[in-house]
């Protein structure tokens, strides 16, 4: 019988479940929208309904444990959801005894930029590597560090809030109440909302006219027919995203950065900018760092939750660190 492990994405828009074998394959997969307003009975009822719909539908397979990945801010030492902004009711929230208390198999709980790095340590982008950058670029900004072949958690297991770093003095304002936040100036959100403003100011576009949506997607398939301004704001973002990987190099010193989430699929497009920006304003030791993009895609939040479970049962007292080649 295969052993697997049941891995949880959490996420404010959808939850996703998968079965992950410990090669971070993911064997079948399910998802739903998330009813984010309807409080964490109703989410933790949708967890718990995909994961027991897949092992339904595959009944030879052993279950090590799951593997859950949460936005955050998430106390993971203590297993509660400190005050996650997309969820209502999640402040305070015992996550990870509540979970349990659904499923017979141990529970392991990991905020979800932290998880997709690990995802793309074991599995991807930087599998072998002792040292690496994982940033989501999507409805917001997060994301997770390998430092010396160790996962970085700091105090309560909430480092890695990439999206919190100030970028531009006096910036946009961002949800957590700060101004100039990397997520606030940087996010697919904050992407967007520049492109309808721009579309409003400047008539020479494509964007938004005949009351169109404006969305990253049009922008991106704008610029790629020519338009001058959908050019200008992806050249804008790719610089903006420069600016905070570069000050992420400076402070991790990884050994490749991994970008991953919805702008991510635009990544050829992004990543010329990025590079340009860094190899202009970074310091000189640290221009041949390597950007690329998540191997794992939407499925790196999922196989790193579940490899937390692998990485319990074997080493119960240290699962952060990657086992070295040999």
């Amino acid at each position: 019988m295969k052993q697997i492990a049941i891995g949880i994405d959490l996420g404010g828009t959808q939850v996703r479940a998968a079965l992950v074998d410990e090669q971070g394959n993911i064997l079948a997969r399910a998802e739903d929208r998330t009813d984010a307003a309807a409080g964490p009975e109703r989410v933790l009822s949708q967890i718990h309904g995909l994961a027991e719909g897949l092992l339904a539908a595959s009944p030879t397979v052993s279950v090590v444990g799951v593997g859950v990945s949460a936005p955050g801010p998430i106390d993971t030492v203590a297993g509660v959801a400190s005050d996650v902004p997309t969820l209502a009711g999640f402040a305070g929230f015992p996550l990870k005894a509540k979970l349990q208390a659904r499923f017979p198999f141990p529970v392991s709980l990991e905020n979800d930029g932290i998880a997709a790095a690990i995802g793309e340590w074991r599995f991807g982008a930087g599998r072998a590597l002792d040292n690496l950058v994982y940033l989501t670029v999507s409805t917001g900004i997060g994301g997770g560090i390998v430092a010396d072949g160790r996962v970085l958690r700091g105090r309560k297991g909430m480092a890695g809030h990439i999206g919190h770093m100030s970028v531009m003095p006096d910036g946009a304002l961002c949800p957590c109440g700060n101004r100039g936040c990397f997520e606030a100036c940087g996010s697919g959100t904050a992407f967007t909302l520049r492109a309808r403003m721009r579309a409003i100011e400047c008539g020479e576009t494509v964007l938004g006219r005949d009351g169109a949506t404006i969305d990253s997607q049009h922008v991106f398939a704008a610029a790629r027919q020519g338009d001058r301004v959908a050019n200008q704001l992806v050249d804008e973002e790719a610089e903006i995203l420069g600016r905070g990987i570069m000050s992420l190099v400076h402070i991790f010193s990884p050994d490749i950065v991994v970008m991953g989430g919805g702008l991510s699929n635009e990544f050829d497009r992004l990543h010329p900018g990025i590079e340009a920006y860094i190899a202009r304003w970074a310091m000189p030791a640290f221009r041949d760092v390597k950007i690329v993009r998540a191997a794992m895609g939407q499925n790196s939040g999922l196989a790193g939750a579940a490899a937390l479970v692998f990485l319990a049962e074997k080493s119960p007292r240290d699962y952060s660190r990657q086992p070295r080649k040999t």
